[in-house]
């Protein structure tokens, strides 16, 4: 017995096809719905998780910043006692100050050169007295300027020719003169005498 199918199969056909792929288009995009959730959830917790760690450092460099500001703070206090300790240990070493003046000026006083005046203001010392001559007065400067770690900046204000009366008939020409020096301190000789324990950078004017 032969069946004849009058059915329009090509259509039949195209109608399965045509429900195949939506149907395939349907489970593509639940399937694109599925993974993009996923993808999101993991977004969001790498977020959530880097979140975390940032709230987490903000407080600790919170911490950092106040233990920082205490560190400052101790540095400020341990450099004002340092100074403060300089300033005692100065004291205590200048105390002889005019000691070392004295036996200082009567090495490095030429012969023919006599003081009439001594003042000392701060650390400057002004000198007055006359010379048996310019040359005599030379020599002075340059014995304070090279000869005395305790002597810098020696300078000459005034030199005027006088005459000095020793007896009636005997008058001499001298030379007045007026000057002024910079007496170091102790610790400034103490770091010229000795510059590997002097801090880098410190030197002495001459």
């Amino acid at each position: 017995m032969i069946l004849i199918n009058l059915l329009p199969h090509r259509e039949a056909a195209r109608k399965h096809r045509r429900e195949l792929f939506q149907a395939t288009m349907f489970a593509s995009f639940l399937a694109g719905l599925v993974v993009a959730g996923i993808i999101y959830m993991w977004l969001q917790n790498r977020i959530a998780d880097q979140q975390g760690r940032n709230g987490f450092l903000q407080s600790e460099i919170k911490v950092l910043e106040g233990q920082i500001k205490e560190i400052a703070t101790l540095e400020d206090e341990i450099a004002a006692l340092r100074a403060r300790q300089k300033a005692v240990e100065d004291l205590q070493a200048d105390r002889n100050l005019p000691v070392h003046l004295l036996n200082e000026l009567t090495k490095q006083l030429p012969e023919g050169v006599y003081l009439t005046s001594l003042k000392q203001t701060g650390q400057t010392i002004s000198m007055q007295g006359v010379a048996q001559s310019n040359e005599r007065v030379s020599e002075l400067l340059r014995n304070l300027s090279n000869n005395t770690p305790w002597f810098t900046k020696p300078e000459l204000i005034e030199i005027v020719s006088n005459n000095v009366s020793l007896s009636p008939r005997d008058q001499r020409r001298v030379a007045a003169f007026n000057l002024r020096f910079q007496l170091l301190r102790a610790s400034d000789v103490k770091n010229a005498t000795n510059p590997a324990s002097a801090p880098a950078g410190a030197s002495v004017g001459k």
